[in-house]
């Protein structure tokens, strides 16, 4: 099978589009930031496998078949001549995306195993090859012009079937040339301008498979260049750049290139701050590509808190389908979309063009988005655990809801009740500590109910100290810490509660403290690490320097005693953690005490 077509990639605008005015960055993302969630489409010759070869299931994700099992190409092309997806309905899945309230739907075009999706001048390892002698690339294309959904493309980078690709896998068993990189790059960008030639404007590039050692920093900011100069509106995501760069993109996404961050499979439990945009993209079940036996599927719930919590730190939703080889969305992704959709035409508003919610630390009951219109600023208030009449929040009245230090004057708070404007006002109380919001004894949504506070100016939250217990104990908890840097974060689940991924010793932590009960204290804390670190903790004006235990991992905690501090007057006071740049290895801190030594 003849996989290459001779190709000399055509001259192009040289521009350097790495650098341009922030006015014109914010006006080339000011869709996707107002869009907030999106539809990723997974579809290959994959998806015609279902996730069963030779009769048996893969072990892991179904687009990943061909590298799992190590098939042979010459084995795995087999499935070209079975693909023929008569029931694909373009005008089908861009409703099931608008219905869900998505605004925009990204495809793959060629997947890791090399086959393009749309019929490729380049190579016949694509779609021209199949029986289903259409493209439907251009059929998705002019679907979503009729209906006002951006389209987007997913592009790997890594080609496990390309004879020119370099490193060449062990299971190419048709390719006899040598690897040629600079040749593979040349077709790639061949690909790419097909793509961005032959399809209208297109919204994202999604690069990936970017992990590779033959793949650079220097070869992602010119294929970033390149991609720019076909369409220079196009957004392009960091894994253009070289794997190393894009876990490093939250820290310097300058030095990385692309638009924003990707990661996949979980939301960042404190965001990544402003200025960083990011979108999320995730599974509904357990796998990409359509895998038959895969029916763990995420509840209409889940979903939609995923959703929000995205978008309550300033990020998108990029949610994922995987359509069968026939060209059928799994009925149990349709039903659920069917269901998301239904909440967001109540509560898109509150989705829409928001941006991250001004409180530092996660709220108990539920999320925060932000809007802010000239004078004053919209929060909208996701509550996930409605407070009823038997059970208070923070210690506030029943039947209430509480805004920790919100400092801002309330024009007026009302519940969200229907796309048209319908809204039940709401009684509401300030006071030092924050704001109460009296809400019915009756969420308005078991899944998530959207109250409305208009408040006077931009908002101004004051953080909240923790107070000393009774006995005098302090005890500061990871998930009431305040984090200042772009590579830590909370990290709860499982055996986890603490803050993690604390690669970069430039992150530190603090807490704030009322201390009413001053004297001597013993510090201690609770920490999982591989190796012991040292790091130095301020309480007041004081520094001590720490070595925190070698428990081996990251979640066998251990309690080392940090040393004796006093607090010598009552009063507020913050306490910090600064890793020890020299001799820092990661660690996961659980909390602090300082337990009070009586004479």
């Amino acid at each position: 099978m003849a996989l290459v077509l001779p190709f000399m990639a055509a001259a192009s605008d040289t521009r350097d589009f790495t650098h341009e005015t922030p006015a014109q960055r914010d006006a080339r993302m000011a869709w996707w930031r107002e869009a907030r969630f999106g539809m990723f489409i997974h579809w290959g010759l994959y998806s015609e496998a279902a996730g069963y070869w030779d009769g048996k299931p893969t072990p892991g994700a179904g687009e990943w078949m061909m590298n799992d099992l190590q098939i042979p190409l010459s084995q795995y092309a087999k499935l070209v001549p079975r693909f023929d997806p008569e029931k694909f309905n373009a005008e089908e899945w861009v409703r099931i995306a608008k219905g869900a309230g998505m605004k925009y739907i990204c495809i793959t075009t060629k997947h890791h195993e090399g086959f393009a999706m749309y019929p490729s001048a380049l190579s016949d390892w694509c779609i021209r090859a199949t029986p289903f002698h259409r493209d439907p690339l251009k059929e998705l294309a002019d679907a979503c012009n009729r209906e006002g959904i951006r389209l987007c493309f997913y592009y790997s980078i890594m080609d496990w079937h390309s004879s020119l690709y370099d490193p060449r896998k062990p299971w190419n068993d048709i390719a006899t040339n040598t690897p040629d990189f600079e040749a593979y790059d040349a077709y790639m960008k061949g690909q790419l301008k097909e793509l961005l030639s032959n399809y209208g404007p297109i919204g994202i590039l999604w690069f990936d498979g970017c992990w590779e050692p033959t793949w650079t920093r220097a070869r992602g900011k010119d294929l970033y260049d390149y991609v720019r100069s076909l369409q220079p509106d196009i957004i392009v995501n960091n894994r253009v750049g070289a794997t190393s760069a894009w876990e490093e993109w939250f820290r310097n996404p300058e030095a990385v290139g692309g638009d924003y961050g990707t990661p996949e499979q979980s939301i960042p439990v404190n965001g990544f701050g402003a200025g960083r945009d990011w979108e999320a993209c995730m599974t509904m079940n357990d796998t990409w590509g359509y895998k038959q036996d895969d029916h763990h599927w995420k509840s209409t719930e889940t979903l939609v808190h995923n959703l929000v919590d995205c978008a309550s730190k300033g990020g998108n939703y990029l949610l994922n389908v995987g359509p069968t080889g026939e060209g059928l969305i799994p009925d149990a992704s349709v039903e659920r979309l069917r269901e998301v959709g239904q909440w967001m035409k109540v509560n898109g508003r509150a989705i829409y063009g928001t941006t991250a919610g001004p409180f530092t630390k996660q709220l108990p009951w539920g999320r925060c988005t932000t809007k802010v219109s000239g004078k004053t600023t919209t929060l909208y208030l996701h509550v996930f655990d409605w407070p009823s009449l038997e059970r208070t929040n923070a210690d506030r009245p029943p039947g209430a809801l509480f805004l920790p230090g919100l400092k801002n004057k309330v024009i007026k708070a009302s519940l969200l009740k229907s796309h048209f404007g319908w809204h039940k006002k709401l009684s509401t109380l300030s006071s030092e500590d924050g704001v109460v919001i009296f809400v019915p004894t009756q969420a308005p949504d078991k899944i998530s109910s959207t109250i409305v506070v208009e408040i006077a100016g931009a908002p101004l939250v004051e953080t909240m100290a923790m107070q000393q217990q009774d006995d005098g104990t302090v005890l500061l908890r990871a998930a009431d810490a305040e984090l200042h840097g772009t590579a830590f974060q909370y990290e709860s689940g499982g055996p986890l509660d603490d803050i993690g991924y604390w690669t970069n010793p430039g992150d530190w932590a603090d807490w704030a403290v009322r201390v009413t009960k001053p004297g001597q204290f013993n510090v201690s804390a609770v920490i999982a690490a591989p190796a012991g670190s040292p790091f130095d903790l301020s309480v007041g004006d004081k520094t001590i320097r720490c070595a925190g235990p070698a428990t081996g991992n990251y979640v066998t905690f251990q309690t080392v005693d940090l040393g004796p501090v006093e607090i010598p007057a009552a009063g507020k006071i913050q306490l910090a953690v600064h890793p020890v740049k020299e001799g820092w290895q990661p660690m996961n801190l659980r909390s602090i005490t300082l337990k009070p030594i009586y004479p």
